[in-house]
């Protein structure tokens, strides 16, 4: 998060993306909805110029589509933007699970644990409304366990924009899903890098896999 030097407050131009990033993410907004500059300068009680800065830099998130005349829309995440993230974030999770491991967990050892609990159990109810945040907490939690602060701040922001991608389809995973949490936090709690960094990218395969069975699906219909 972005703080003034002057007074340690959050700057303008980061309160208005964090906020509109939730929104997105949260699903309060949708693709393809208008993201007026004027609008957005009245919600926030700031000038136009941080609100057009956000929106700029959610652009290079992924998060916002900016066209010159038309303004800013929410975006659909592509089928081949989609691929490609889940590559990325494929290679940086098996390294934070395996520097996780090292740790045992470190000081989120007994949190990662009560996560998994906490899923295993939404899903065993079919409380699926309570996974998203919860599969994206584990995440979080792994790459928080690394100890490694570049890898994890490169991940968080991988991470938000994956759960937002499969975020409408969660029903679909949420199984499978929790098995390997379960799984590799177990290898991670016992100290095991190569089977949690192994067990990881097997992990984020499956999502590859699954992108490509829902970019087919929607070539179907």
């Amino acid at each position: 998060m972005t703080t003034s030097p002057q007074n340690g407050r959050t700057a303008p131009r980061a309160a208005v993306a964090d906020a509109l990033r939730e929104d997105i993410l949260a699903g309060r907004l949708s693709p393809g909805d208008r993201l007026r500059e004027v609008d957005l300068a009245d919600r926030f009680g700031v000038s136009r110029i941080p609100v057009r800065e956000a929106l700029s830099q959610l652009q290079s998130e992924g998060f916002v589509t900016l066209v010159r005349y038309r303004g800013a829309t929410v975006s659909a995440p592509s089928g081949t933007a989609a691929r490609e993230l889940v590559q990325i974030r494929r290679g940086l999770e098996a390294l934070a699970a395996q520097l996780a491991a090292r740790n045992r967990g470190g000081a989120v050892a007994a949190e990662l644990a009560r996560v998994v609990e906490l899923g295993r159990s939404a899903n065993l109810g079919h409380a699926h409304d309570e996974l998203p945040a919860l599969t994206l907490r584990f995440h979080s939690l792994v790459a928080e366990a690394s100890g490694n602060q570049q890898l994890q701040a490169m991940l968080e922001q991988i991470l938000g924009r994956v759960a937002w991608i499969f975020g409408q389809r969660q029903d679909t995973r949420t199984g499978v899903s929790w098995s390997d949490h379960a799984a590799i936090a177990q290898a991670i709690l016992n100290g095991s890098p190569v089977q949690a960094g192994y067990l990881m990218d097997e992990h984020i395969a499956r999502d590859e896999d699954l992108l490509v069975d829902l970019e087919t699906e929607h070539a179907g219909e």
